[in-house]
């Protein structure tokens, strides 16, 4: 037990280490002697658990991936459906999630540290999106595929705006917001196209 948690607290300051290092130059750029230093480890701790940074950055990424899928789940623990106008501020977890781990995704989003990036948490957060929505209801001539597509880049829009803006709202304040954004786009009326057109000069 004493030296899991001993595994577990160099292995978090080695990947505290790379955020910091990433903040601060490219990601090629970062060396072993960099990250031991900074996490104040010496080498063969690092080779101990980690054969190459990239070993390092992928099991950071993977655990940050993991937590991001069990806040995404939250309001769903226990429950078989889920009604929009039933989300609340409480069980929405995923921006306390960004929130969280803010100066992870502020480097990745910022820089080219991981090729693909966007690509993997759009992946994740496609196959969670298809989980959650019942298909069942939606009428057969809306493609199941380009609506999953259109709420899975609305929230990756939301997040990332919210960090590139610094995280100038609060976690609660994002959440109230998407659920408010929720609530409304599906209850929104028909445009009179033709009023628009009047309004022309």
């Amino acid at each position: 037990m004493k030296n899991d948690r001993r595994i577990h607290k160099s292995k978090k300051g080695l990947k505290d280490a790379l955020i910091t290092l990433m903040a601060e130059k490219e990601f090629e750029k970062i060396t072993v002697t960099d990250l031991v230093q900074k996490a104040d480890l010496n080498r063969g701790t690092f080779y101990k658990h980690f054969q190459t940074k990239e070993e390092l950055l992928e099991e950071l990424t993977n655990d940050i991936f993991d937590d991001l899928i069990r806040s995404y789940r939250e309001p769903y623990i226990g429950i078989g459906k889920l009604h929009i106008e039933d989300l609340t501020t409480s069980s929405v977890k995923i921006f306390e999630h960004v929130y969280q781990y803010g100066s992870f995704y502020s480097v990745m989003i910022h820089s080219h540290a991981l090729s693909g990036f966007q690509d993997k948490i759009i992946s994740v957060l496609t196959q969670l999106s298809y989980d959650e929505i019942g298909f069942d209801h939606i009428p057969n001539a809306i493609n199941h595929e380009l609506l999953t597509n259109y709420h899975v880049y609305g929230l990756y829009g939301l997040i990332i705006s919210w960090v590139k803006g610094g995280f100038k709202y609060s976690p609660t304040h994002m959440t109230e917001q998407l659920i408010e954004m929720l609530n409304y786009t599906s209850k929104l009326p028909i445009v009179n196209i033709k009023q628009k057109e009047e309004r022309k000069p």
